[in-house]
């Protein structure tokens, strides 16, 4: 069953930079005008309150200059728009109504002394403030509806708002402009690498890009390396296999033809043994690049703990009968019981390629020993050996050593190197005087 893959989620990167941005601004504009608006208020009530203050200073001075007997007027109604948001009241200790502006009721507009409120609300509210003269014989109250207080704070507020409704969108339209102009170098690329070929994989490297995609184009950049590094292996790997396929096909080809056209029975059993050999070697080599193709890809192992002692007894029984048609001497030290943490799988095929190489390359009455220990494992032999110039060239796919008598693909080698690679240990290839030794070393981990 095929597991369902998540979709990707995507979204404008320069719609979401001017939704943030504009949001964030505004949000900054609001806060601002907010608290510009209520610092506002409140000294414009610091200034209205001083206001009244001295507007009952100023009445308790004018008044005093009059005797109890005088008669003092109603004043008269002006035309200012103001004039019925204020009102005042002047008192007598004995509760006589002395003086009284137009908007001013009969009764007392308030019953304390000093600034007070009346009990309504929004525009209903009035502030008082009372006091009496030194002499305590007169007394004045002031009024004043909080509509003055209110309509020059909103006077303000709208002063400051109307900014914001015009350069916002004139903000909005900016932002809009520079995130479009300074993400175009991204449509540039995108374009750039929509018009390559498949088979096109050198760097990006547009000339011009913000700092911060470059983290983006370096992982992509190491991505295309790798990729064409490893088209370039498997063009050589198939170039490769071609070539060497067609060494044992041919020879299968060319003794078919001579098995036709033989004339004795001799003749034809010699050439249908030579096919069997060919066929076989033709299989070991196809045998091999399916291991290699295996292990090609960059997707690791999954390891587990081997008992290396036992899996190294298992493949030398299994070469058992090869070392015995040979007559070389196949012996197996191991240091009891050892544990590694490894792929049972791809240890078998690594021991079987260099039991493999031993035995072919080992003289008739030769000696191959395997090792086993907790660090390593050794297999050992007293054949030519390899020069140690060639060494590292060995490890390399489909190379064989000049001069050589014994068929082979040159990927045994490849093979235990590659192993010993996803394992994370080391191959080393040293003398045994005469012969080779093929040593793995496990990490310490």
């Amino acid at each position: 069953m095929s597991t369902a893959q998540p979709s990707t989620r995507w979204f404008s990167l320069r719609r979401r930079l001017l939704v943030w941005l504009l949001g964030g601004v505004t949000g900054g504009w609001l806060a601002a005008l907010a608290f510009t608006y209520f610092d506002a208020h409140h000294e414009i009530d610091e200034l209205f309150d001083a206001q009244m203050v001295q507007m009952a200073q100023t009445l308790l001075a004018l008044a005093s200059e009059y005797d109890n007997d005088d008669d003092i007027a109603r004043l008269e109604e002006t035309g200012h728009k103001y004039q019925k948001k204020l009102a005042f009241q002047l008192w007598d200790d004995e509760g006589r109504l002395l003086l009284r502006s137009p908007q001013a009721p009969l009764h007392r507009l308030a019953e304390v002394d000093g600034f007070s409120e009346s009990a309504g609300s929004g525009m209903d509210r009035w502030r008082y403030y009372s006091q009496w003269d030194r002499q305590g014989r007169l007394r004045v109250q002031v009024a004043e509806h909080h509509y003055l207080r209110e309509d020059l704070s909103g006077h303000i507020a709208g002063r400051l708002l109307m900014p914001a409704l015009f350069g916002l969108p004139l903000l909005g339209a900016w932002i809009w402009f520079t995130t479009r102009r300074s993400l175009s170098p991204l449509d540039e690329i995108a374009a750039e690498i929509a018009a390559r070929t498949p088979d096109r994989l050198d760097q990006v490297s547009p000339a011009v890009a913000p700092q911060e995609i470059g983290p983006l184009l370096a992982a992509m950049n190491a991505l295309f390396r790798r990729v064409s590094g490893a088209m370039e292996q498997e063009r050589r790997f198939t170039a490769d296999a071609a070539h060497e396929l067609r060494t044992p096909l041919a020879a299968i080809v060319a003794q078919a033809q001579v098995a036709l056209r033989a004339r004795s029975a001799a003749e034809r059993d010699h050439a249908l043994e030579q096919i069997v050999t060919s066929g076989r070697r033709a299989g070991r080599l196809v045998e091999q690049l399916l291991t290699l193709a295996r292990l090609d890809p960059a997707i690791g192992l999954p390891l587990e703990p081997v008992r290396l002692d036992l899996l190294a007894a298992e493949e030398c029984a299994g070469q058992g009968a090869t070392a015995l048609e040979r007559q070389i001497a196949l012996e197996l030290n191991a240091d009891g019981q050892v544990i590694v943490s490894g792929n049972a799988d791809m240890l078998r095929v690594l021991l079987r390629n260099l039991l493999d190489n031993a035995l072919r390359y080992t003289p008739q009455g030769g000696k191959v020993s395997v090792s086993v220990t907790a660090q390593s494992l050794a297999v050992a032999d007293n054949g030519p050996g390899i020069p140690a110039e060639e060494r590292a060239n060995v490890l390399r796919r489909f190379h064989r050593l000049a001069g050589q008598e014994i068929e082979g693909s040159g990927l045994g080698l490849s093979i235990v190197a590659r192993i010993a690679e996803l394992h994370g240990a080391r191959l080393e290839l040293a003398d045994n005087q005469p012969g080779l030794v093929a040593r793995l070393i496990f990490s310490a981990a």
